[in-house]
C-alpha cells in the first residue's frame, strides 16, 4: 500500500527527461490540429509557492489533455526577469551600487532563480520545452520590446507629461496601476474650515471640507462642489462655540455625528452648488486663496460635499486644476518628504505620513479644525516595498489609453472568458483605466528609448528606436548603461550633444508584448494563442497589458480564450503568496518532499479553480485517502489480471482489443462496462470544458462506489474460486482489463473516445 512517491517520482522524471519524452510527444503530434497555451511568465525572484504551483499544474492539465484529445499542444515556458521585485532585493542587499552594477547583480539573481524554479516546475511533473524557455532579459526578446515601442511611437500613442502618478516612496519610482495592491488601514480624517473671503458671505461663513490625507493640505489650491446638489448655510454649535458653515445638505447629519456639532435652527440659506462657483476662500494655514469650482466627480457618500483639491496629488484634482488653469503644486520629494515648496519650514524633510499629526496640530492651533475621526479604509501600497503610495506630480512618459480603449473593449467581446464573469471584470478595468505610466526610475529593465536634444527636449523617433533594437539584439540592453552620450549617439547616428537618461520601461510592457516576442516568432507557436491562463489579478495585469499592446500592434486580442483561476487561500480565507506574511510553509517543495508531486497535482485537480482555492496540510491528509483508494483499486484490478492472456500473444503481453465486451460477460459485467462508458464520456466532456475537478470527483466516485463497494466485491468469489479458464471468470477479467486500461489513462489525461482509446 505504500507508494513512496517522494522517493520514486524523481526516478520517473529522470527517465522521462533522458528519453526526451516531451520531444517524443511533440513529434508524434506533427501535422495535427494546433493548440497553443501561452505561458504567462512568473517573476524569477524566489522559490515556487503553492499559488504558482497551482497555475503551472493547471496549465499542464490543459496541455496534456489537449494532447490526449489528439492535438499538437506545445508548451514553451517563460520568465519575467526585469523589474522592481528583483531590483528591490538586490539593492536591499548591496547599497550604493551604480546602475550597471545593479543590472549585473539583478541578472545573476534572476538566472539563479530561473534555474531553481525550472527544477521545481519539472519536479511537479510539468512537461514543456524546459531547455529553451523564453526570458524577457534575452537580448533578442529585449529587441522585440523596443521594436514594439517603436510602433507605439509611430502611432502617436506615447507622450510626455507632468501629472500625478502612483509613486512608491519606498522604491522611489512611478508605478503602474497593476503594481499597486490595497491594504486595510486606519487613518485620521479631519474636517477643516476654509473662511470665505469673497461675495456676500465674505467674513460671515466658512466652507467645511473633509479629507483622509491631512498631509496634502499644504498643496490645496481649490475646493470642488457638485453643481446640482443642494448646499446649505447652517449655524452649528458645540461646547458653547458656534460656527456658520457651508456644506451639502445631505451630509449634515454625518457631519454632526462625527464632529459633535449640533445645528442651530433652520438653515440660513439653501442653494445648488452652481451658485457658489468661483467663490473664494482662505487657505486654513497658508497665505493663499482657495477657489470653489463645480465638478461632476463630487459624491455624497462621505465628507461634506465640498472636496479639498490638490492638483499635484490626485487624478481628478489634476484634471480640474488643468481645466481651471491652476498650478500643479506637489511639494514632496522622491522619498515622500516635504520640500520647501510646502511653505512650512519646520516640516521640510519630514515624511508626509509622519507629518499628518503636525498638520492636524497646526489646524487646531489656528482654530481651523472642526473635527477629527479614525477612518478605516482601503489604501494603495507599493507591491514590492510594502510602503503606502502617494499621488505625486512628476514628469513621466505615458501611453494614451483613450486611443486604444474602444478597440480593446471590442476585442474583449471576441474572447471566450472562463469563468464568464472575467469579461465584465476586464472590461470594467479597461473602461476606467487612466493613461498608462510607462517610465520607471529604476535600473533593471529595458531602457526607455528616449533621447534629449541640447536644449533638453525629448526626442522620440521610431527609426532611432529600431536602430537601438538592432544594437540591443546583438549586444544586450546593458549598452545603454555602458556607453556614454557621445558613443551612443554616434552608434545610432544622432546629432552631437544628444543625451540619454537611465529610466527604464514598465515591465508590464516587457511581458505584455510576449505575444509578439514569443508566439509570433516561435515556429511551433502562433499569435493569437488559443489560451492564456492566469490568476484573477491578471485582469489588471498581464491579461490587460497583453490586450493593450496587441490592440496597438495588431488591432485584435492576443488570445482566443482566457481562463482565470482564484488565489490560493488558507482555510480562513487569507491569501497565500511568497511576498506575504503567512507564517506556515507555502513553498511547494515542502509539500512535494513530504507527500509527493502526485498529491499536489491531485489537490490541484480536486478544487474548482474558478473560485479562491483552499489549501492546508489537513487537506493533503484527506487527499491521501482518495489517492490510496484510486491506487488500491488499480492494484486490485492489476492483480486480478495476472493470468489474463490475449489470443496468439505471449502471456505477459497486454491486449488492447480485449476491451471489447466479452460474450461470456454476466449482468454485473455489462453493468460496470456501461457505467465505465458513462464515466469516460463525463471525463472527456469535463476535459474539453477545462473542468478538471469534475474528472476528479467522477473518478473518485467510480472507484469508491461502483468498483470497490460493488463490482470488485461482488465478483471476488468468481475471481478466486472459479476455474481459471471458466467463461464467467474470463468475462469478468475482460471487463476488468477494459476498466484498468481506461482508468490508467483518463486518471491522468482523457481518452480519445469510449471504446477507442488512443495513447
Amino acid at each position: 500500500m505504500k507508494a513512496n512517491l517522494a522517493a520514486r517520482e524523481p526516478e520517473m522524471l529522470r527517465m522521462w527527461e533522458e528519453t526526451r519524452l516531451y520531444q517524443q510527444i511533440q513529434k508524434s503530434r506533427e501535422g495535427r490540429e494546433l493548440f497553443v497555451l501561452h505561458d504567462g511568465p512568473p517573476f524569477a525572484n524566489g522559490d515556487v509557492h503553492m499559488g504558482t504551483a497551482l497555475n503551472k499544474i493547471l496549465k499542464d492539465f490543459v496541455v496534456k489533455s489537449q494532447t490526449m484529445l489528439g492535438k499538437s499542444a506545445p508548451y514553451v515556458p517563460g520568465w519575467d526577469c526585469h523589474g522592481l521585485p528583483i531590483e528591490y532585493k538586490v539593492v536591499k542587499e548591496s547599497r550604493a551600487l551604480s546602475p550597471l552594477e545593479v543590472r549585473k547583480k539583478s541578472e545573476a539573481f534572476a538566472r539563479k532563480f530561473i534555474n531553481i524554479q525550472r527544477e521545481q516546475f519539472k519536479r511537479l511533473g510539468v512537461f514543456g520545452d524546459w531547455r529553451n524557455p523564453y526570458l524577457t532579459m534575452d537580448p533578442k526578446y529585449e529587441a522585440e520590446i523596443l521594436r514594439a515601442f517603436a510602433v507605439f511611437v509611430e502611432e502617436g500613442l506615447v507622450y510626455q507629461s507632468k501629472k500625478p502618478v502612483f509613486w512608491s516612496t519606498g522604491a522611489q519610482t512611478a508605478l503602474a496601476e497593476a503594481e499597486v495592491e490595497y491594504q486595510e488601514r486606519d487613518d485620521t480624517a479631519v474636517y477643516v474650515k476654509f473662511p470665505i473671503t469673497s461675495g456676500e458671505l465674505a467674513g460671515k461663513a466658512s466652507i467645511a471640507i473633509w479629507t483622509t490625507t491631512p498631509w496634502t493640505l499644504p498643496a490645496n489650491l481649490a475646493i470642488a462642489v457638485d453643481p446640482k446638489e443642494t448646499y446649505v448655510l447652517q449655524k452649528f454649535q458645540r461646547d458653547g462655540d458656534s460656527e456658520m458653515l457651508l456644506l451639502a445638505e445631505k451630509l449634515v447629519p454625518q457631519f454632526c455625528a462625527n464632529t459633535k456639532f449640533e445645528p442651530v435652527g433652520q438653515p440660513k440659506e439653501s442653494f445648488p452648488g452652481s451658485k457658489i462657483d468661483h467663490v473664494v476662500a482662505q487657505h486654513p494655514f497658508l497665505g493663499r486663496d482657495s477657489t470653489v469650482f463645480t465638478a461632476d466627480f463630487v459624491t455624497m457618500d462621505s465628507g461634506t460635499g465640498c472636496v479639498h483639491i490638490a492638483p499635484g496629488h490626485g487624478e481628478d484634482d489634476y484634471l480640474l486644476g488643468k481645466e481651471e488653469g491652476l498650478p500643479i503644486l506637489s511639494p514632496v520629494d522622491d522619498h515622500g518628504r516635504f520640500t520647501d515648496e510646502a511653505g512650512l519650514p519646520n516640516l521640510t524633510g519630514k515624511y508626509v505620513f509622519d507629518a499628518n499629526v503636525d498638520i492636524i496640530n497646526l489646524l487646531r492651533e489656528r482654530g481651523m479644525l472642526l473635527g477629527e475621526q479614525k477612518f478605516h479604509h482601503s489604501y494603495p501600497y507599493c507591491w514590492r516595498s510594502k510602503t503606502p503610495i502617494i499621488f505625486r506630480n512628476v514628469e513621466q512618459f505615458f501611453i494614451r489609453i483613450d486611443e486604444l480603449r474602444g478597440k480593446a473593449l471590442h476585442a474583449i467581446k471576441t474572447v471566450t472568458w472562463i469563468p464568464s464573469w472575467g469579461e465584465n471584470r476586464i472590461a470594467g478595468t479597461v473602461e476606467s483605466r487612466p493613461d498608462w505610466v510607462i517610465s520607471r526610475q529604476r535600473s533593471w529593465g529595458v531602457p526607455l528609448p528616449v533621447f534629449y536634444s541640447k536644449d533638453g527636449k525629448a526626442i522620440l523617433g521610431a527609426k532611432i528606436i529600431r536602430k537601438l533594437a538592432d544594437l540591443v539584439a546583438q549586444r544586450g540592453s546593458n549598452i545603454w548603461f555602458e556607453l556614454n552620450d557621445v558613443d551612443l549617439a554616434s552608434a545610432l547616428g544622432l546629432p552631437e550633444g544628444t543625451t540619454h537618461r537611465n529610466d527604464t520601461i514598465d515591465v508590464w510592457i516587457d511581458s505584455g508584448v510576449s505575444h509578439k516576442a514569443v508566439c509570433s516568432l516561435h515556429p511551433e507557436l502562433r499569435d493569437p494563442a488559443d489560451m492564456y491562463l492566469e490568476a484573477t489579478d491578471q485582469h489588471r495585469g498581464w491579461f490587460q497589458s497583453s490586450l493593450m499592446t496587441s490592440v496597438a500592434l495588431n488591432n485584435r486580442a492576443p488570445y482566443k480564450t482566457c481562463v482565470t483561476h482564484g488565489f490560493v487561500v488558507d482555510i480562513d480565507g487569507k491569501k497565500i503568496s511568497k511576498s506575504g506574511m503567512y507564517d506556515k510553509p507555502t513553498d511547494v517543495g515542502h509539500f512535494v518532499g513530504r507527500y509527493g508531486a502526485d498529491l499536489v497535482r491531485l489537490w490541484a485537480s480536486s478544487i474548482d479553480y474558478t473560485d479562491d482555492v483552499p489549501f492546508s496540510g489537513e487537506m493533503f491528509n484527506r487527499l491521501g485517502d482518495t489517492y490510496r483508494r484510486i491506487r488500491n483499486t488499480l492494484r486490485i484490478l492489476l492483480g486480478n489480471l495476472f493470468d489474463y492472456e490475449m489470443e496468439g500473444a505471449a502471456p505477459s503481453a497486454p491486449r488492447r482489443d480485449s476491451a471489447r465486451p466479452s460474450s461470456s460477460a454476466t449482468l454485473i459485467d455489462r453493468w460496470i462496462q456501461e457505467r465505465l462508458d458513462q464515466v469516460i464520456a463525463d471525463c472527456r466532456s469535463a476535459y474539453e470544458a477545462f473542468e478538471f475537478h469534475k474528472v476528479y470527483h467522477t473518478l473518485n466516485q467510480f472507484c469508491a462506489v461502483d468498483l470497490s463497494s460493488l463490482y470488485i466485491d461482488i465478483t471476488k468469489d468468481r475471481m478466486y474460486c472459479d476455474a481459471p479458464n471458466s467463461p464467467r471468470r474470463r468475462g469478468t477479467q475482460a471487463a476488468m482489463h477494459k476498466i484498468f486500461d481506461a482508468l490508467s489513462r483518463f486518471s491522468r489525461s482523457p481518452p480519445r473516445k469510449p471504446g477507442g482509446i488512443q495513447a
